[in-house]
This record gives C-alpha cells, structure tokens and sequence, in this order.
C-alpha cells in the first residue's frame, strides 16, 4: 500500500503543481471584481502562450495522468474495503479531473487561444473570448479542488490503516518476537479401564 499511495499523492501534487501554475491567469479572471479587459488580454496571452508550448510536454503531462489512474486502480487488486471506499472515491474526483481537462479546458485553449487577434492595452476584449476565459479559469479551480479531494482521501485512506493497525503487531513487532510457536496443547492421559468384578 505504502508504494502505491505514495505514487498517488505525488503524481496528484504534481498535477496541483501544474494547475498552480494557471494562477497567473486565473487569479485576474475569477478573483479580482471587476474583471478589466487588461485582466481578460493577460489571461488570454498567457494561454495563447501554452498553445505554442512543444507537444512533448502534453505527452509528458498525459503519461503522468495515466500513471496516477493506473495507481489508483491497481488499489481495487486488493479488495478491502478501505480500497474500495477511499480508491473509489479518488477515482471519481481523478476522473472527474482528467475528463473536464480532456473535454473543455484542452479543447477550449486550443480551439480559442492558438491565435488571438492583435491588440493594444487600450483596445476592448473581444466578446467571443470573454465566456472561454472565465470558463478557463472556473475549469482550473475545479480540478484543483478535486485533486484537492484526491489528497484528503488518500490521507484518509493512510490513517484508517493506520488505526486498524494499532491492534495487531506490525512487522518489526514480528520480527523482533522471533518465529511464533502454536501453543502447546496439555498431553491427555489415556483412561484405564475400569476393572469389572
């Protein structure tokens, strides 16, 4: 379990990394009232710039995607129900994540922002990118959340095995014990007979 949930909280802090880095944009386009056309240009630049990143980088960030499910799933081998509970639901928070990412945000950036028009600061937002960028940065911080819910389970999942193994010995106790030697069953005295007169 160690090795597994440790893949997991890495590969799910990573992806948090990631989303973090957004913050840029989205901290001018969901935090900040009012949102100005600057706010909107500098977060429309910023991902106009993520569409020119080399595609290695998406291939990189996909494989680490991939191996955080596989994790994840490789949990459900096991069978207990503290896997099926705290692994089911971080499966569906990753999912959710890894869905709204493959289905809105990637194709949202690459569709809107691989050629935004020429602007000076003075010039307006142009309405079409108006609603993509606020929902850009609405769609990071959903993610984030659910990753969030991904670490919390995991935690969780660490310390309800932590609990339950408070009863039993663990594995140094064990080893320190030595070789462990079914007790010894009191030897029975087979019965004489009864003489009969």
């Amino acid at each position: 379990m160690g090795v597994r949930a440790g893949i997991v909280v890495c590969i799910t802090s990573f992806l948090l990394g990631s989303l973090f880095t957004h913050w840029i944009a989205d901290s001018l386009t969901l935090w900040k009232s009012p949102v100005t056309d600057e706010h909107l240009w500098t977060a429309a630049l910023y991902y106009s710039v993520l569409t020119k990143a080399p595609i290695e980088l998406l291939y990189i960030l996909l494989a680490i995607v991939a191996l955080g499910g596989v994790t994840i799933f490789w949990s459900f081998h096991d069978g207990e129900a503290g896997n099926l509970m705290f692994d089911g639901g971080s499966i569906v928070l990753y999912g959710t994540t890894v869905m709204m990412y493959l289905y809105s945000v990637i194709p949202n950036v690459v569709a809107k922002f691989s050629s935004l028009p020429c602007q000076q600061v003075d010039e307006p937002f142009p309405r079409v990118l108006r609603f993509p960028t606020l929902e850009l940065a609405s769609n990071h911080l959903i993610c984030s959340v659910a990753l969030t819910g991904v670490l919390i389970l995991q935690a969780g999942r660490w310390w309800a095995e932590l609990s339950d193994g408070d009863e039993e010995p663990t594995y140094l106790e064990e080893k320190s014990e030595g070789p462990s030697t079914p007790a010894e069953e009191p030897i029975s005295q087979p019965h004489a007979p009864i003489p009969t007169l």
